[in-house]
């Protein structure tokens, strides 16, 4: 049994920082909703428990809280910024709303000796985000840090091994940050951090062997990172047992298909069906403008062909998905129902239609573990660097509605975007970089006559896992070449623009 760090989420836009930080010292965390059942957490027997921040007050009626028997597991225990709070308040400390909240950096500093703070300079830099305040210590709990507003910056039951942080120990502005996580984990917790790409890949190959058996499994397969290194991995723990199946929507990037077909026929010998599905797709689009319609119209559409055309092997048990962690945390709320930003097309739909039962080896990962994994099995690194791309396609980049020669205009586009910044050496730094086509035309002068033709967006973001992004600031004089080539090269474009919107609060595709 792997050893894990649990974490209980209160909604903090900080938890998957928690987990990614400490997935990073090679110790496997895994994020659960604030009121994950005690009798599971037992089951689990985690090495140790983090408990989150969160946007709400100990002190509100309807406040999440914890099954008080956690506390007596025997299990250690770290509360970051409500976590902390909920401790104190849980324990029998006071906690009270402060005149005014505190959020940004303070200076800490250690006052007694804590295992927590091993290490950590005597002053240090941290980063405060909370609107209520500790007023008085539960018994048998003793503050080790204080900053010039939080008296109780950090305190500590050592007994239990229970240890509470007003601040934020995960995100870069707290400088030591790091180093205060390796303490919890490998100093309080006791966890040997052997978790790693090779051991996930033995791991998730047996259980694929064991499960599957010598029975046979599907998988779509779209060229992205995920479904390709998914299928390279099935492909090693089960072999010919493992069909995949490439559907061409008629929605793909620029030789897309192509590419993918040669790749996992030629290079890796992966038993791969190749569907042109992109006539029905493309009638049933026509005249939709509405982005959740459109995304639906597709979900529906490729549903309807994976099932007829995987009819022809006979009865298949298994259906494997290239569901990353980000997907299942957007679409699954941590805190009860919450609004629909943009379905996700790998979360749920395909098992219920099809009655195949589901292996997702990837639910549980960031982004760039897969690309990790995919690079230890061998990817070539033009696809493991390859950029996200949505399961509806360019279908969500053009704004408005679907037509061969609107999807034309487009693939052109991006296709040259992405030229330029390959050559320009910053592909790599850049998480995602695509065109959208705007319903937008606008007039200009070309050869002296004028023009009323359409636009072009350009989007290019950096970020880490993609549940948060900033706009790239890409040179001006490579954006130049982008927007000459684009204009001179497309007919029908007049006009290029640049997105340099955040996520949040905008997302990163337009649709």
């Amino acid at each position: 049994m792997k050893e894990e760090i649990l974490i209980l989420d209160f909604g903090s836009q900080y938890t998957q920082l928690i987990a990614r930080r400490i997935r990073e010292l090679n110790v496997f965390s895994e994020i659960y909703p604030y009121n994950y059942p005690l009798s599971e957490i037992k089951k689990k027997n985690p090495k140790g428990i983090v408990l989150s921040g969160g946007p709400s007050s100990v002190l509100d009626e309807d406040s999440p809280m914890v099954d008080t028997e956690i506390y007596n597991l025997g299990i250690p225990i770290l509360g970051v910024c409500y976590g902390l709070q909920l401790i104190v308040f849980q324990n029998g400390g006071k906690v009270e709303k402060a005149e005014r909240r505190e959020y940004g950096k303070a200076q800490m500093l250690i006052q007694y000796d804590s295992p927590l703070t091993k290490n950590v300079s005597n002053s240090s830099q941290v980063w405060m985000s909370h609107g209520d305040y500790i007023k008085s210590l539960p018994e048998k709990y003793q503050m080790f840090a204080q900053t010039e507003n939080s008296p109780f910056c950090a305190i500590q039951n050592l007994a239990k091994k229970i240890f509470g942080l007003q601040f934020h120990p995960e995100v870069a502005h707290t400088i030591e940050g790091i180093q205060i996580l390796k303490n919890f984990v490998f100093d309080i917790c006791g966890c040997s951090g052997d978790w790693n790409t090779t051991s996930f890949i033995d791991e998730s190959i047996n259980n694929i062997k064991n499960e599957v058996g010598n029975n046979k499994v599907l998988c779509a397969l779209s060229g992205g990172v995920d479904s390709s290194v998914l299928a390279l991995l099935l492909h090693k723990a089960i072999g010919d047992k493992l069909i995949c199946m490439h559907i061409d929507t008629g929605l793909m990037r620029k030789g897309e298909s192509d590419y993918v077909v040669n790749t996992f026929r030629s290079r890796f010998n992966i038993n791969l069906d190749y569907i042109n599905a992109s006539k029905i797709f493309l009638e049933r689009l026509a005249n939709v403008v509405d982005p959740e319609k459109k995304r639906k119209i597709i979900g529906a559409t490729f549903i309807e062909v994976f099932e007829s055309e995987s009819s022809k092997y006979g009865k298949i048990d298994y259906l494997a998905q290239g569901t990353l962690y980000p997907d299942v945390i957007e679409s699954v709320s941590v805190r009860g129902p919450s609004v629909t930003i943009k379905s996700h097309h790998n979360v749920g739909g395909l098992p219920e239609k099809m009655n195949m039962k589901l292996i997702e080896p990837f639910k549980y990962l960031f982004k760039d573990e897969v690309r990790k994994i995919g690079k230890e099995l061998g990817l070539p690194d033009d696809l493991i660097q390859r950029h996200p791309f949505p399961g509806p396609g360019l279908a969500v980049r053009i704004i408005g509605e679907i037509t061969e020669e609107r999807l034309a205009i487009l693939r052109e586009a991006d296709a040259i975007f992405i030229d330029e910044i390959k050559k320009a050496g910053i592909y790599n730094d850049i998480w995602q970089a695509f065109a959208v086509l705007l319903p937008v035309q606008s007039v200009g002068v070309m050869g002296d006559e004028r023009t009323y033709e359409l636009t072009i967006a350009l989007r290019a973001v950096t970020s880490v896992d993609g549940m948060t992004a900033d706009w790239a600031k890409i040179d001006y004089e490579i954006l130049g070449k982008i927007s000459n080539r684009i204009i001179n090269d497309i007919k029908g474009v007049n006009r290029v623009v640049y997105d340099i919107s955040s996520k949040p609060p905008a997302t990163i595709e337009w649709e």
